[in-house]
């Protein structure tokens, strides 16, 4: 199996690094910056450091409600998408290419995890479609602007929830196989991981890079949401009492510390002329070898990408399958 250099360049920062440190000194006024998600939880942290940095951040938002009340008192531009709805994603991405404006950051960071089977109109898995299919049609739709900019990247936040599943490429909308959310949830992070590794190899020709990551646990957000308090304690992230446990050495985070890795592969100028890498704790992850343990143990969410979730050829399988199963010729 071929991987990509999953190799760690010594940062210097790490796991208590927080967004704000991140950005501390950088300027990125006249930057145009897209965030999923970015109304809540970490992607509302990275629209916050980012726009007070001067760039122009556009959030489009299923929820325009909720999302007009987090992003208050904030200088962005707020929009409407579905990421469920291919509709939904292809008028926004009309709308943003109609401003004939280049796109130098897309972060795509909005997603769900653990969610009782659900599918949309085409048959498709809700997390498979959520967290993998509508950022891939997105990331097509928007590609004249990310070229245009000239040296754009873009972002998918995965998770160490990779390790829950591989790629089953032939039953990815379990239709032939029992139902299982956590496997469901796993599956679509591999996705994440994957698409970013493709994506870097048929991009770099054109300016574009990808990078994918792992943000950290962080309990206080919306994706904890189909877990019950029992379930949470016994993943070790809230304490008896139901408060989070925190421990950025062992991926349990702040909100500003799960935000920071995002911003790092963002904005980094250590990370040019790099990319289809995975990152974690604002650094180039290493690759799980052969003989460590892979168990995800209460309290603790190791480090380290598996392998599969960075082999080219499974990237590759994927980006075909997603253009099949879309009906959209991503690069031609």
């Amino acid at each position: 199996m071929k991987t990509t250099p999953q190799q760690p360049i010594g940062s210097g920062f790490g796991a208590a690094t927080t967004a704000s440190e991140i950005i501390n000194g950088i300027d990125l006024t006249g930057k145009v910056v897209i965030i999923t998600g970015g109304y809540s939880g970490i992607g509302l942290e990275t629209t916050r450091v980012l726009a007070a940095a001067g760039a122009t951040v556009i959030v489009p938002a299923r929820d325009i409600n909720k999302a007009g009340q987090n992003l208050a008192g904030l200088n962005v531009e707020l929009e409407t998408m579905d990421l469920f709805d291919p509709a939904s994603v292809d008028a926004f991405a009309e709308r943003f290419i109609a401003s004939v404006r280049p796109l130098h950051l897309l972060i795509n960071n909005a997603g769900i995890m653990a969610s009782p089977l659900v599918r949309d109109a085409r048959g498709y898995e809700s997390q498979f479609v959520t967290n993998h299919l509508g950022h891939f049609q997105l990331t097509a739709r928007l590609w004249p602007a990310l070229v245009k900019a000239a040296g754009a990247r873009v972002i998918s936040v995965s998770s160490w929830g990779h390790r829950l599943s591989p790629l089953v490429f032939d039953d990815v909308n379990f239709e032939r196989r029992e139902y299982d959310r956590m496997s469901a949830y796993g599956q679509s992070k591999t996705a994440n991981v994957l698409f970013s590794v493709e994506l870097d190899e048929l991009g770099k020709a054109f300016g574009v890079r990808s990078f994918a990551l792992h943000p950290g646990s962080i309990v206080s957000t919306d994706l904890s949401r189909n877990f019950s308090d029992d379930e949470l304690k016994a993943f070790g992230v809230i304490d008896e009492d139901g408060k989070p446990v925190l421990n950025p050495e062992k991926q349990q985070k702040t909100i500003p510390q799960g935000a920071a890795t995002t911003v790092w592969c963002a904005i980094s100028p250590q990370l040019d002329d790099m990319g289809g890498v995975y990152c974690e704790n604002c650094d180039i992850s290493p690759l799980v070898k052969p003989g460590d343990s892979v168990e995800l143990k209460a309290g603790f969410r190791p480090i380290r990408v598996m392998p599969y979730a960075v082999d080219p050829t499974a990237a590759r399988q994927l980006w075909t399958l997603s253009e099949q199963l879309t009906g959209i010729n991503f690069i031609s």
